[in-house]
């Protein structure tokens, strides 16, 4: 297994952009739907694109919007994420690599899943909950992910620095993608919607790197 890759996502602000970056995100995301508390808009990501550090990727996640939101927002990405109902040509037509989020449905058949998205880079999989496209802060079950499905897996959903780990042991994912998990807090506890925890951030950064290195020490014969 390769080193796994980090991916934070949700960022509005340049210190968290250089925060990230140095410590060892892989790829950074951008919120381009409205009706999320961490969008931002083209013009924002325009901004906010030109701070983050060459050779990582810079990621915009879109909930079924318009092709001409889309095509805005493309000089200032690397990869598209699409985490509504988009058809996979839809996803396809706009010549920059990309990512499917799913949402884990009870009634989600993952392997057709792969076939229907078989241009997509990766699947993204994350909680399932009615009306909400994602961001939900809850796991789910990592045990309905088999092991030999053929398409990178993205595991997200209510990642944090502490169990992170874990999700790596049991899941062996291409990349993990975290939000809220290194959000700051309120004084009642409560993620601060955008707002990143530079020690947050590089406590989960670590325990990745640290759950990597032994998934590759174990399979080396």
């Amino acid at each position: 297994m390769s080193q796994v890759r980090i991916k934070i996502c949700g960022m509005t602000r340049r210190e968290d952009i250089h925060a990230a970056v140095a410590c060892g995100a892989d790829a950074l995301g951008f919120v381009l739907w409205p009706g999320s508390a961490r969008a931002i808009d083209a013009a924002r990501l325009a901004e906010l694109s030109a701070e983050v550090a060459p050779f990582v990727t810079r990621v915009g996640l879109f909930v079924d919007a318009d092709a001409a939101s889309i095509e805005a927002a493309l000089p200032h990405l690397d990869l598209l994420q699409f985490h509504g109902d988009e058809p996979p040509a839809f996803c396809a037509r706009f010549a920059k690599p990309w990512i499917k989020a799913l949402r884990m449905r009870d009634d989600l058949d993952l392997r057709r899943a792969v076939e229907t998205y078989a241009g997509a880079g990766a699947l993204l999989l994350d909680a399932y909950r009615p009306g909400v496209p994602g961001g939900t802060g809850e796991t789910f079950d990592w045990s309905r992910i088999p092991g030999d499905l053929g398409k990178p897996v993205i595991l997200a959903g209510g990642l944090t620095p502490d169990n992170v780990a874990t999700a790596i042991a049991r899941v062996a994912p291409y990349a993990v993608d975290v939000s809220g998990g290194v959000e700051a807090r309120s004084n009642t506890g409560a993620p601060c919607h955008g707002i990143k925890d530079a020690e947050r951030m590089q406590a989960f950064c670590q325990h990745v790197r640290a759950a990597g290195a032994t998934t590759i020490h174990a399979a080396t014969p």
